[in-house]
């Protein structure tokens, strides 16, 4: 699996406006020949809620520049994190918040289908976490009618949620399409306090984006290995899927990042190539 590794944008460069994860704006390219020389093969782009206008996803034109400073390095972007959505929730009780989401979202699926990008990761967590059956009709209600639009542009809608494994395996079966998908967060698992097995047992072929990271119970992020996920486990048990997408970074950072990155990319391999 040496050729599916990635990082979560943002994590290479110094933070952007002191926040922990962000579209770097105005340096976002720098990244990119940074990630060359780690010899990563993805970045997984992220579209904010603030400086939405200054994304390349977004304005006029970013699409060529993307596209552009991926083919001079070679890494390319398949994934996308749209972080936007855990500010704004299309599954919001607000209409007008909704109403202009849900257009923001088709906005990305068009974007991703000229970038080629595989998956589309929607964050429900937590302020836009399904935190009720409301929530979830709601949410399910809006979805329906982009399935269509995701097979046909061959588009995943990654979910990334904080329900149980029970929970949202119910929530996967509302949904009559092989394009809505499971974005597996190892660190947040742990910090809920999930069994990596029994999450796996209920879902795991249909998870199409891993992002690593370690995470102490009930708490933030730490160094990978120093926090209660169990990769091991973790990994054992996902030999037993044909798994083909990628293994995003979204480990523990400091200010600057590389060199921490470096030190948990090295830290992690081992557990990549067991499969």
């Amino acid at each position: 699996m040496g050729n599916n590794i990635g990082v979560m944008q943002g994590r290479l460069v110094p933070k952007y406006k002191g926040r922990y994860q962000a579209h770097p704006v105005d340096y976002w390219k720098e990244e990119f020949y940074v990630a060359k020389d780690i010899e990563l093969n993805y970045i997984e782009f992220i579209l904010d809620f603030n400086d939405l206008d200054k994304n390349p996803l977004v304005y006029e034109g970013g699409i060529k520049e993307i596209l552009a400073v991926s083919d001079e390095t070679g890494l390319k972007v398949k994934t996308i994190c749209a972080d936007y959505f855990m500010k704004a929730p299309f599954h919001s009780i607000d209409e007008s918040v909704s109403k202009n989401s849900l257009a923001v979202l088709h906005q990305l699926i068009n974007t991703a289908k000229e970038l080629c990008v595989t998956d589309v990761v929607i964050p429900c967590v937590d302020q836009s976490s399904l935190a009720d059956d409301a929530a979830v009709e709601r949410f399910v209600e809006i979805i329906t009618p982009l399935l269509s639009k995701i097979e046909s542009n061959k588009i995943n809608l990654s979910l990334e949620t904080d329900l149980d494994p029970l929970a949202f395996t119910n929530l996967l079966k509302r949904f009559d399409s092989s394009r809505i998908t499971v974005n597996y967060d190892i660190g947040n698992s742990a910090a809920l306090g999930y069994d990596p097995i029994e999450e796996l047992d209920a879902y795991g072929d249909k998870i199409s984006d891993i992002h690593i990271k370690d995470r102490m119970l009930s708490a933030g992020p730490v160094v990978l290995g120093k926090g209660n996920a169990n990769f091991g486990r973790f990994f054992d048990k996902l030999k037993e899927f044909d798994y083909q997408g990628p293994f995003i970074m979204q480990a523990y950072r400091d200010d600057e990042g590389v060199a921490v990155f470096k030190k948990q990319l090295e830290w992690i391999k081992p557990y990549l190539e067991r499969l």
